[in-house]
Protein backbone atom coordinates (compact mmCIF):
# COMPACT_ATOMS: atom_id res chain seq x y z
CA UNK A 1 0.00 0.00 0.00
CA UNK A 2 1.13 4.02 0.08
CA UNK A 3 1.39 3.18 3.51
CA UNK A 4 4.30 6.74 3.46
CA UNK A 5 3.97 8.29 0.21
CA UNK A 6 5.35 11.12 1.44
CA UNK A 7 7.88 10.16 3.78
CA UNK A 8 10.55 12.09 2.97
CA UNK A 9 9.29 14.56 1.89
CA UNK A 10 10.92 18.15 2.86
CA UNK A 11 9.60 20.56 5.53
CA UNK A 12 11.35 23.06 5.70
CA UNK A 13 14.88 21.77 6.76
CA UNK A 14 13.67 18.76 8.42
CA UNK A 15 11.94 15.55 6.77
CA UNK A 16 8.57 14.51 7.50
CA UNK A 17 9.33 12.12 9.95
CA UNK A 18 11.51 14.32 11.91
CA UNK A 19 9.06 17.02 11.50
CA UNK A 20 6.26 14.89 12.99
CA UNK A 21 8.42 13.49 15.94
CA UNK A 22 8.71 17.44 17.83
CA UNK A 23 7.04 18.67 20.68
CA UNK A 24 5.49 21.64 18.87
CA UNK A 25 3.69 19.20 16.05
CA UNK A 26 2.30 16.35 19.20
CA UNK A 27 1.73 19.09 21.80
CA UNK A 28 -1.95 19.61 20.76
CA UNK A 29 -2.45 15.65 19.96
CA UNK A 30 -1.07 14.96 23.12
CA UNK A 31 -4.23 13.38 24.92
CA UNK A 32 -4.61 11.45 21.55
CA UNK A 33 -1.61 9.79 21.34
CA UNK A 34 -2.24 8.52 24.98
CA UNK A 35 -5.51 7.13 24.05
CA UNK A 36 -3.83 5.77 20.79
CA UNK A 37 -1.29 4.06 22.86
CA UNK A 38 -3.58 2.53 25.44
CA UNK A 39 -5.24 1.01 22.63
CA UNK A 40 -2.83 -0.05 20.96
CA UNK A 41 -1.65 -2.41 23.61
CA UNK A 42 -4.94 -3.90 23.72
CA UNK A 43 -5.26 -4.18 20.01
CA UNK A 44 -1.82 -6.17 19.97
CA UNK A 45 -2.43 -8.56 22.63
CA UNK A 46 -5.98 -9.41 20.89
CA UNK A 47 -4.34 -9.27 17.13
CA UNK A 48 -1.75 -11.98 18.49
CA UNK A 49 -3.75 -14.05 20.36
CA UNK A 50 -6.74 -14.52 18.03
CA UNK A 51 -4.60 -15.21 14.69
CA UNK A 52 -2.10 -17.59 16.72
CA UNK A 53 -5.85 -19.39 17.55
CA UNK A 54 -6.47 -19.55 14.37
CA UNK A 55 -3.41 -20.74 12.85
CA UNK A 56 -3.71 -23.57 15.13
CA UNK A 57 -6.89 -24.37 14.67
CA UNK A 58 -6.02 -24.48 10.95
CA UNK A 59 -2.83 -26.78 11.69
CA UNK A 60 -5.49 -29.16 13.35
CA UNK A 61 -8.56 -28.74 11.07
CA UNK A 62 -8.46 -31.23 8.05
CA UNK A 63 -11.85 -30.60 5.95
CA UNK A 64 -10.96 -27.86 4.44
CA UNK A 65 -9.25 -28.11 0.95
CA UNK A 66 -5.28 -27.85 1.48
CA UNK A 67 -4.73 -24.66 -0.93
CA UNK A 68 -7.66 -22.60 0.61
CA UNK A 69 -6.18 -23.74 4.32
CA UNK A 70 -2.71 -22.87 2.80
CA UNK A 71 -4.36 -19.04 1.59
CA UNK A 72 -5.85 -19.10 4.85
CA UNK A 73 -2.82 -19.59 6.73
CA UNK A 74 -0.62 -17.14 5.16
CA UNK A 75 -3.11 -14.22 5.58
CA UNK A 76 -3.06 -15.09 9.38
CA UNK A 77 0.33 -14.77 9.25
CA UNK A 78 0.51 -12.17 8.10
CA UNK A 79 -2.15 -10.86 10.30
CA UNK A 80 -0.60 -12.26 13.29
CA UNK A 81 3.15 -10.14 12.38
CA UNK A 82 1.15 -7.09 12.33
CA UNK A 83 0.04 -7.96 15.83
CA UNK A 84 3.78 -8.85 16.75
CA UNK A 85 5.36 -6.40 14.90
CA UNK A 86 2.87 -3.95 13.28
CA UNK A 87 1.26 -3.04 16.53
CA UNK A 88 3.66 -2.62 19.41
CA UNK A 89 6.30 -0.38 16.98
CA UNK A 90 2.93 1.94 16.57
CA UNK A 91 2.60 1.58 20.49
CA UNK A 92 6.54 2.72 20.68
CA UNK A 93 6.02 5.87 18.38
CA UNK A 94 3.41 7.07 20.07
CA UNK A 95 4.21 6.41 23.52
CA UNK A 96 7.54 8.13 22.75
CA UNK A 97 5.91 11.29 21.42
CA UNK A 98 3.77 11.47 24.89
CA UNK A 99 7.34 11.20 26.30
CA UNK A 100 9.26 13.28 24.26
CA UNK A 101 11.99 10.66 23.34
CA UNK A 102 12.42 12.28 20.43
CA UNK A 103 15.25 10.15 19.11
CA UNK A 104 13.34 6.99 19.91
CA UNK A 105 10.04 8.68 18.44
CA UNK A 106 12.08 9.04 14.73
CA UNK A 107 13.21 5.66 14.25
CA UNK A 108 9.77 4.16 15.20
CA UNK A 109 8.01 5.93 13.18
CA UNK A 110 10.00 5.17 10.09
CA UNK A 111 10.04 1.64 11.18
CA UNK A 112 6.41 1.04 11.70
CA UNK A 113 5.54 2.61 8.04
CA UNK A 114 8.24 0.04 6.59
CA UNK A 115 6.95 -2.84 8.15
CA UNK A 116 3.29 -1.80 7.09
CA UNK A 117 4.41 -1.60 3.73
CA UNK A 118 5.24 -5.28 4.02
CA UNK A 119 2.46 -6.39 5.64
CA UNK A 120 -0.40 -4.55 4.32
CA UNK A 121 0.83 -5.75 0.97
CA UNK A 122 0.83 -9.16 1.76
CA UNK A 123 -2.49 -9.19 2.86
CA UNK A 124 -3.65 -7.39 -0.07
CA UNK A 125 -2.29 -9.83 -2.28
CA UNK A 126 -3.40 -12.97 -0.44
CA UNK A 127 -7.11 -11.53 -0.15
CA UNK A 128 -7.27 -11.42 -4.37
CA UNK A 129 -5.58 -14.93 -4.37
CA UNK A 130 -8.24 -16.21 -1.41
CA UNK A 131 -11.37 -14.72 -4.02
CA UNK A 132 -9.12 -16.24 -7.53
CA UNK A 133 -9.29 -19.40 -5.21
CA UNK A 134 -12.74 -19.50 -4.66
CA UNK A 135 -13.67 -18.51 -8.24
CA UNK A 136 -11.40 -22.01 -9.61
CA UNK A 137 -13.09 -24.03 -7.22
CA UNK A 138 -16.59 -23.09 -8.82
CA UNK A 139 -15.77 -22.93 -12.11
CA UNK A 140 -13.32 -25.90 -12.47
CA UNK A 141 -14.91 -28.72 -10.46
CA UNK A 142 -13.21 -31.59 -9.98
CA UNK A 143 -10.54 -30.39 -12.16
CA UNK A 144 -10.02 -28.08 -9.42
CA UNK A 145 -7.14 -30.54 -7.42
CA UNK A 146 -5.23 -31.11 -10.52
CA UNK A 147 -4.69 -27.68 -11.18
CA UNK A 148 -4.67 -25.34 -8.05
CA UNK A 149 -2.06 -27.88 -5.80
CA UNK A 150 -0.60 -27.00 -3.11
CA UNK A 151 2.90 -26.36 -5.11
CA UNK A 152 1.51 -23.41 -7.09
CA UNK A 153 -0.02 -21.71 -4.15
CA UNK A 154 3.18 -22.11 -1.82
CA UNK A 155 4.72 -20.59 -4.79
CA UNK A 156 2.33 -18.03 -4.98
CA UNK A 157 2.50 -17.08 -1.31
CA UNK A 158 6.47 -17.28 -1.44
CA UNK A 159 6.19 -14.34 -4.49
CA UNK A 160 3.89 -12.87 -2.45
CA UNK A 161 6.44 -12.28 0.33
CA UNK A 162 9.41 -11.51 -1.69
CA UNK A 163 7.41 -8.25 -3.34
CA UNK A 164 6.19 -7.78 -0.21
CA UNK A 165 9.75 -7.57 1.27
CA UNK A 166 11.44 -5.92 -1.29
CA UNK A 167 8.85 -3.01 -1.58
CA UNK A 168 9.49 -2.40 1.76
CA UNK A 169 13.00 -2.34 1.34
CA UNK A 170 12.70 -0.01 -1.82
CA UNK A 171 10.55 2.55 0.04
CA UNK A 172 13.55 3.61 2.74
CA UNK A 173 15.38 4.94 0.02
CA UNK A 174 12.59 5.85 -2.40
CA UNK A 175 9.05 7.13 -1.74
CA UNK A 176 8.08 7.90 -4.73
CA UNK A 177 8.83 4.24 -6.58
CA UNK A 178 7.53 2.45 -3.42
CA UNK A 179 4.04 4.88 -4.00
CA UNK A 180 3.69 3.67 -7.21
CA UNK A 181 4.32 0.22 -6.66
CA UNK A 182 1.60 0.74 -3.76
CA UNK A 183 -0.47 2.18 -6.26
CA UNK A 184 -0.45 -1.09 -8.80
CA UNK A 185 -0.72 -3.68 -6.18
CA UNK A 186 -3.87 -2.19 -5.06
CA UNK A 187 -5.28 -1.40 -8.31
CA UNK A 188 -4.93 -5.12 -9.49
CA UNK A 189 -6.22 -6.84 -5.98
CA UNK A 190 -9.08 -4.86 -6.15
CA UNK A 191 -9.43 -5.47 -9.79
CA UNK A 192 -9.00 -9.16 -9.66
CA UNK A 193 -11.62 -9.33 -6.45
CA UNK A 194 -14.33 -7.35 -7.84
CA UNK A 195 -13.75 -9.61 -11.35
CA UNK A 196 -13.27 -12.89 -9.41
CA UNK A 197 -16.56 -11.63 -7.49
CA UNK A 198 -18.46 -11.06 -10.07
CA UNK A 199 -17.66 -14.16 -12.19
CA UNK A 200 -18.46 -16.30 -8.67
CA UNK A 201 -22.15 -14.16 -8.74
CA UNK A 202 -22.80 -14.75 -12.12
CA UNK A 203 -21.55 -18.96 -12.22
CA UNK A 204 -23.64 -19.63 -8.61
CA UNK A 205 -26.96 -17.84 -11.10
CA UNK A 206 -26.18 -19.81 -13.72
CA UNK A 207 -26.07 -23.01 -11.39
CA UNK A 208 -29.20 -21.87 -9.27
CA UNK A 209 -31.13 -21.61 -12.90
CA UNK A 210 -30.14 -24.96 -13.76
CA UNK A 211 -30.79 -26.81 -10.83
CA UNK A 212 -33.93 -25.27 -10.90
CA UNK A 213 -34.59 -26.41 -13.86
CA UNK A 214 -33.80 -29.84 -13.26
CA UNK A 215 -35.66 -30.62 -9.98
CA UNK A 216 -37.94 -32.73 -9.93
CA UNK A 217 -38.59 -33.56 -6.37
CA UNK A 218 -38.32 -31.94 -2.68
CA UNK A 219 -35.60 -33.43 -1.53
CA UNK A 220 -32.48 -31.13 -2.69
CA UNK A 221 -30.10 -32.85 -4.92
CA UNK A 222 -26.49 -33.30 -5.38
CA UNK A 223 -25.75 -29.97 -7.46
CA UNK A 224 -28.37 -28.17 -4.57
CA UNK A 225 -26.05 -29.24 -1.98
CA UNK A 226 -22.53 -28.46 -3.65
CA UNK A 227 -24.15 -24.87 -4.67
CA UNK A 228 -25.04 -24.53 -1.01
CA UNK A 229 -21.50 -25.57 0.14
CA UNK A 230 -20.13 -22.82 -2.51
CA UNK A 231 -22.55 -20.45 -1.48
CA UNK A 232 -21.22 -20.64 1.99
CA UNK A 233 -17.40 -20.40 1.13
CA UNK A 234 -18.36 -17.22 -1.29
CA UNK A 235 -20.25 -15.95 1.51
CA UNK A 236 -17.13 -15.74 3.88
CA UNK A 237 -14.35 -14.69 1.37
CA UNK A 238 -16.45 -11.68 0.84
CA UNK A 239 -17.25 -10.77 4.03
CA UNK A 240 -12.98 -10.57 4.53
CA UNK A 241 -12.82 -8.49 1.61
CA UNK A 242 -15.57 -6.50 2.94
CA UNK A 243 -13.51 -5.77 5.91
CA UNK A 244 -10.56 -4.59 3.61
CA UNK A 245 -12.47 -2.18 1.94
CA UNK A 246 -14.07 -0.76 5.17
CA UNK A 247 -10.60 -0.65 7.19
CA UNK A 248 -7.89 0.22 4.27
CA UNK A 249 -9.72 3.67 1.99
CA UNK A 250 -9.79 5.72 4.91
CA UNK A 251 -5.84 5.47 5.12
CA UNK A 252 -5.19 5.82 1.70
CA UNK A 253 -7.31 9.00 1.71
CA UNK A 254 -4.87 10.78 4.26
CA UNK A 255 -2.24 9.80 2.15
CA UNK A 256 -3.35 11.07 -0.74
CA UNK A 257 -4.31 14.41 0.96
CA UNK A 258 -0.88 14.72 2.43
CA UNK A 259 1.01 14.14 -0.43
CA UNK A 260 -1.36 16.87 -2.48
CA UNK A 261 -0.97 19.52 0.58
CA UNK A 262 2.22 21.36 1.29
CA UNK A 263 1.99 22.38 4.24
CA UNK A 264 1.85 19.54 7.08
CA UNK A 265 -1.49 19.88 9.37
CA UNK A 266 -1.62 18.48 12.72
CA UNK A 267 -5.22 17.75 12.34
CA UNK A 268 -4.92 15.75 9.05
CA UNK A 269 -1.84 13.98 10.78
CA UNK A 270 -3.92 12.86 13.81
CA UNK A 271 -7.33 12.09 11.62
CA UNK A 272 -4.05 9.84 9.60
CA UNK A 273 -3.12 8.08 12.87
CA UNK A 274 -6.70 6.85 13.84
CA UNK A 275 -6.73 5.61 10.16
CA UNK A 276 -3.95 3.61 10.81
CA UNK A 277 -5.70 2.22 13.99
CA UNK A 278 -8.25 1.31 11.12
CA UNK A 279 -5.84 -0.71 9.12
CA UNK A 280 -4.25 -2.46 12.19
CA UNK A 281 -8.02 -3.37 13.05
CA UNK A 282 -8.69 -4.71 10.26
CA UNK A 283 -5.85 -7.95 11.08
CA UNK A 284 -8.01 -8.38 14.75
CA UNK A 285 -11.39 -8.45 12.57
CA UNK A 286 -10.19 -11.77 10.77
CA UNK A 287 -9.67 -14.03 13.22
CA UNK A 288 -13.51 -13.24 14.38
CA UNK A 289 -14.61 -13.74 10.70
CA UNK A 290 -12.69 -17.03 9.98
CA UNK A 291 -15.05 -18.24 13.36
CA UNK A 292 -18.14 -16.82 12.01
CA UNK A 293 -17.60 -17.39 8.26
CA UNK A 294 -16.30 -20.98 8.08
CA UNK A 295 -17.66 -23.45 10.30
CA UNK A 296 -15.09 -25.82 9.57
CA UNK A 297 -12.53 -23.31 11.45
CA UNK A 298 -14.79 -22.29 14.71
CA UNK A 299 -14.86 -26.30 15.55
CA UNK A 300 -11.31 -26.35 15.43
CA UNK A 301 -11.22 -23.39 17.79
CA UNK A 302 -13.82 -24.30 19.99
CA UNK A 303 -11.98 -27.38 20.46
CA UNK A 304 -8.49 -26.12 20.53
CA UNK A 305 -9.97 -23.54 23.55
CA UNK A 306 -11.63 -26.42 25.60
CA UNK A 307 -8.33 -28.52 25.17
CA UNK A 308 -6.22 -25.89 26.44
CA UNK A 309 -9.42 -25.12 29.58
CA UNK A 310 -9.01 -28.72 30.32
Amino acid sequence: MSMNANLTEIVGKRTYREYVCTESFTERIHHHLIFLSTFGVFLCIFTSLGNALILIALQKESTLGSPSKLLLRSLATSDLCVGMLSDPIAVIYWVSAVKKRWSVCYYAFATEYVVSYALCTVSLLTTSAISVDRLLALSLGIRYMETVTLKRVYGIIITFWVLATVHSAVSVKSSEFAARFSDTVICICVATSMFSNAMIFFNLRKQRIRIQDRRSREQPTSGEVSMAKQKKAVSSVLWIQLAVLLCYPPYLVTVVLSSTIDELSQTLELIRQYALVLVLVNSSLNPLLYCWKISEVRRAVVATLKNWLC
